[in-house]
């Protein structure tokens, strides 16, 4: 595929259309908002609609990103003040915590006094316990099915959660779990007081939410706008938004996003498209990258009728691919994958089959697995238009459909919306309603050990509670996860999942393809934002002169 191909893939339309004004390619934004105002920072979101305000928000790790770090905190957090290190775990509404050393199951929180929720009730011990039971306890009166799908990956191996004091909480796992301050940061905490004053109903609490993070919601309007304004009695000073009022606005199309941004109806965008990049420095906006953990994927499924099930298949798509290409038609905002993680991460090992482009390599592999030019394999994989995290997926996946094609792989797409994919992802491969698909592309991370390969590889962390989708069952992967899980020093930890990626990778559990770069484009006048290492990032410190 040549580039002109590639670009004219993007949403249908050439990327003429950046030429177009906001209005005139439907945003429907008021003639107030189309210049900048101070203090008001105005993002364009890859998600086609406003993530749950609730507490625990949807649109993956993108509505955490504007909805979860923004309007609420967890009992620990994602330090994202710097960006020439990955992002760490430090406590947050918990001040510290302890692991019982005679039964490991056991952790004891000690939380933060003197916080307070956006309608200024006090955030205490029954708060967490309260919140816990919003989750896990079905039979709570607060219980939200909606908020527990959300959170089902980071909860799914608390057992037991209960109040020592007004400042203490004990929190007991079902298994042995290092990964625990991990999995805590992405639990929010609403406020119980809130929801008892809206009726003790979720859909009217997501009209006015209150938690305790440095930004509240004002208003907003499902697959509009958002608007956030500051805390300015948020706990943590340094964390007081610098700005006045923050406005989120989804635009899941690449180019109305670059349109909006060049005409000024938006400061910031998330994801600018490969070839708009150019024209975006030549109008001097800024275009910041890092690095961060993410990989671009395609998770398969292991069930019977799934050609993956055979390893020699499931290589073969690997070495298929031509990802220095695929880089090159990205504008060098990615980065070929060799694995879950990156070569330079403390986990990537030493894995002996070498993810490279080797048609001939995929070629003989296929044959040896009784596939050839009159027998192709043929597979169904579930893809997004757009989404958190997933770059240019339309023109990004009709590539991968050539390269494949060409080495005998016949590929078909079922495209669904990102938060319908999400839906999917959460229900397993052996779902009635993803019988006959093959293969999933949802772009992923590996924040933690948990997301990045003990969730996705243990068979005892299959969906929801985890994130095997496929149903890969190995015993050697069950026997490092356990142990890495057991892992509370991380020099141990790090050598033990450093074996786990290095058999996974041995085993092609996944069609890896490309690490993301994060890019995003902001106007000149958009100061103090630091890009962290991080798939969520901190918009307090962001100023819009």
């Amino acid at each position: 595929m040549n580039r002109r191909s590639f670009m004219q893939l993007l949403s249908g339309v050439s990327l003429t259309a950046v030429s177009l004004t906001a209005g005139e390619l439907g945003l429907g934004l008021g003639s107030a908002q189309a210049q900048a105002k101070p203090g008001v920072l105005r993002v364009a979101m890859t998600a086609a609609d406003i993530p749950l305000t609730t507490g625990q928000p949807s649109q993956g790790a993108e509505g955490i990103r504007f909805m979860g770090i923004t309007l609420y905190d967890g009992l620990t957090r994602w330090d994202l003040s710097k960006a020439d290190q990955a992002a760490q775990v430090i406590p947050d509404l918990a001040e510290s915590w302890t692991v019982d050393p005679k039964d490991q199951k056991v952790w004891t929180f000690k939380l933060r006094q003197g916080v307070t929720f956006h309608d200024g009730s006090e955030f205490n011990a029954d708060a967490v316990i309260w919140n816990f039971d919003k989750l896990m306890k079905t039979d709570a009166p607060q219980f939200d099915q909606a908020q527990a799908n959300q959170a089902a990956s980071y909860d799914a191996n608390i057992g037991s959660w209960r109040k020592i004091d007004d400042y203490t909480v004990e929190i007991a796992t079902k298994r042995v779990d290092a990964v625990l301050p991990y999995n805590l940061a992405g639990l929010f905490m609403s406020s119980p007081k809130r929801w008892e004053e809206v009726g003790k109903d979720w859909g009217k609490f997501a009209e006015k939410p209150s938690g305790t993070g440095p930004w509240i919601l004002e208003s907003f309007k499902p697959r509009e706008r958002a608007e956030l304004i500051r805390n300015p009695n948020h706990w943590n000073k340094a964390r007081i938004p610098k700005s006045d009022r923050l406005v989120l606005l989804p635009m899941p199309d690449a180019n109305t996003r670059v349109a909006a941004l060049l005409s000024g109806q938006v400061d910031w965008i998330e994801a600018p498209p490969p070839d708009a990049v150019p024209r975006l420095k030549q109008q001097k906006m800024q275009i910041v990258t890092n690095l961060y953990p993410h990989v671009w994927p395609f998770q398969l499924s292991f069930l019977e009728d799934s050609p993956f099930k055979d390893v020699r298949v499931r290589k073969a798509a690997n070495l298929a691919i031509d990802r220095e290409g695929l880089v090159k038609l990205l504008g060098g905002l990615a980065a070929p994958a060799k694995g879950m993680v990156d070569e330079k991460h403390p986990w990537f090992g030493k894995p002996t089959f070498d993810i490279k482009y080797d048609p001939e390599g995929a070629k003989k592999l296929l044959k040896e697995a009784g596939y050839g030019p009159d027998k192709p394999v043929k597979a169904k994989f579930i893809i997004s238009p757009s989404g958190s995290g997933q770059m240019l997926p339309l023109p990004m996946n009709e590539f991968i459909k050539e390269n494949f094609k060409d080495v005998g792989i016949d590929l078909e797409f079922e495209v669904l919306d990102w938060e319908a994919l999400r839906a999917r992802r959460r229900l397993g491969a052996w779902a009635p309603e993803n019988k006959g698909r093959h293969g999933i592309n949802n772009s992923w991370a590996y924040w933690d050990p948990d997301i990045g390969l003990i969730g996705t590889a243990a068979s005892f962390a299959k969906v929801p509670g985890g994130f095997n989708w496929g149903d890969f069952k190995d015993a050697k992967v069950d026997e490092l996860s356990t142990k890495a899980k057991a892992a509370f020093e991380p020099a141990e930890q790090n050598k033990i999942l450093a074996d786990l990626h290095s058999h996974i990778v041995d085993e092609a559990m996944w069609i890896w393809v490309v690490h993301d770069l994060n890019p995003r484009a902001m106007r000149p006048n958009v100061k103090g934002f630091v890009q962290a290492q991080s798939w969520f990032q901190d918009l307090t410190p962001v100023t819009v002169s």
